[in-house]
């Protein structure tokens, strides 16, 4: 009988460890990627719907969002977020304690023992305040996500611009080069024959160099852009990045732009940050408040002594707040939640005066381009007489030449003027939200 009892406490003891071992969490490994993950093309990228055969602004900021490296980094701490909700709601462990003290020597007639087990109860005051801050962090750390981004679609239209616009810069630069290019043979051959002189070959050889010269730094330049752009996108820097040829993008509504400027803080994902961030220092700073109490463990205790009397009681156990009151603590989460307000106030004036600034560049640069577009006929009428007076031996080679500057310099200041206003575009949609996903928490 006595062996029996033996047998199955030992099968109860071997269920309760099985059962306590299969809740417990287990190492994996996780080694490191020894090679760089990117996508060798376009068509090893994750898409949400077929891609075309040139890439338009849109479906490259489709494509960052999908697959930039450091997106997937950080959303990862959504994850570490989410488990620290799930700590802070979980309930403190309670504590228990036993000892035994065996009979040496003297009258006692069996081991003595005592045994206790007490909750803190402090720790189940703090806990809705610690989840309630909790809560706030984990919607931080999403509206910090949601603007990375932003960032991310943002800085990808910039550059699909960017690339798109500079063809045509490229193309001028090349079409200005070509035509130098056949004017100096020609100034050339007729210097050799005797019919020319240096003074007529010299302004157009500095002009050839000055524009073979642009058309390098814009190539280096472009080179760059294309290399940043496969960097976002998760792409090797040799990848082939197929682009549209023109740049389409939605009219900007100004006037239902700057309507909505005063709804900017509860739907930029940046100033939302900052508001859960101010109520996740305000739960800190209530929970700090409550540390100042005294820590009280309740609870029961028990025993035996070495005489075989036995008893059992309540069991109280608390700290006295003499030296440390957390003072510290307090003033440390007061003076975190005061700078955490004043960074908000003043993210939303800079956020406000940015926007409502690049609304005003735009407005001039709408003028600016509609000058140059005026301006641009006579000049290119001019060029265009020129060069029929210069093939008929008729106009001064250096009046040719400041002409067919002008109609360059000309030509290439609208395309300018247009890529700078399609920059601001991007870059006041980026700012203000236009366009862009606006799922975020709810607002604080």
């Amino acid at each position: 009988m006595k062996r029996r009892i033996i047998r199955s406490g030992r099968r109860a003891c071997s269920l309760a460890v099985a059962i306590a071992l299969a809740g417990c969490a287990r190492y994996a490994p996780l080694p490191l990627p020894e090679t760089p993950l990117l996508a060798p093309g376009i068509a090893s990228l994750r898409h949400d719907r077929p891609l075309p055969p040139y890439l338009d602004v849109e479906t490259v900021a489709r494509l960052a969002v999908l697959n930039n490296p450091d997106l997937k980094a950080i959303r990862i701490r959504h994850g570490i977020a989410d488990a620290q909700l799930l700590q802070a709601g979980l309930l403190p462990n309670p504590q228990g304690s036993l000892s035994a003290t065996p009979t040496l020597a003297g009258p006692g007639v069996t081991t003595a023992w005592n045994a206790g087990l007490t909750q803190d109860l402090r720790s189940l005051i703090l806990r809705p305040s610690a989840e309630r801050a909790a809560k706030a962090g984990l919607h931080q750390v999403d509206a910090q996500i949601l603007w990375q981004e932003w960032q991310v679609v943002g800085q990808a239209r910039l550059l699909a611009v960017q690339l798109i616009e500079e063809n045509d810069t490229l193309g001028l630069l090349h079409d200005l080069s070509a035509l130098l290019t056949r004017r100096v043979a020609r100034q050339q051959i007729a210097l050799d024959a005797g019919d020319a002189t240096y003074a007529m070959l010299a302004p157009d050889l500095a002009t050839l160099a000055g524009t073979q010269g642009q058309l390098r730094a814009a190539g280096r330049l472009q080179l760059q852009q294309r290399h940043q752009l496969a960097a976002l996108l998760g792409l090797q820097p040799d990848a082939p990045l197929p682009l549209a040829d023109r740049v389409e993008l939605p009219r900007l509504d100004m006037q239902a732009l700057r309507a909505a400027l005063p709804g900017l803080p509860r739907r930029r994902p940046d100033l939302l940050a900052l508001r859960w961030g101010y109520e996740a220092a305000n739960q800190k700073l209530r929970t700090a408040i409550l540390l100042q109490f005294p820590n009280v463990s309740f609870g029961a205790s028990g025993g035996s002594d070495n005489s075989n009397v036995r008893g059992i009681g309540p069991q109280l156990t608390f700290e006295l707040p003499i030296f440390d009151r957390g003072q510290g603590n307090i003033a440390i989460a007061r003076t975190s939640r005061q700078q955490l307000r004043d960074e908000y106030a003043a993210r939303i004036a800079a956020a406000d005066g940015e926007v409502a600034a690049r609304l005003d560049e735009l407005v001039q640069l709408g003028s600016q381009i509609e000058a140059a577009r005026a301006a641009l006929p006579a000049v290119r009428a001019a060029s265009d007489a020129a060069a029929r007076q210069d093939l008929a031996g008729l106009l001064d080679p250096q009046a040719q030449t400041d002409l067919l500057t002008a109609r360059f310099t000309r030509e290439s200041e609208l395309v300018a003027l247009e890529q700078i206003r399609l920059e601001q575009q991007v870059a006041v949609e980026t700012l203000a939200g236009i366009g862009m996903n606006t799922t975020t928490t709810a607002i604080p």
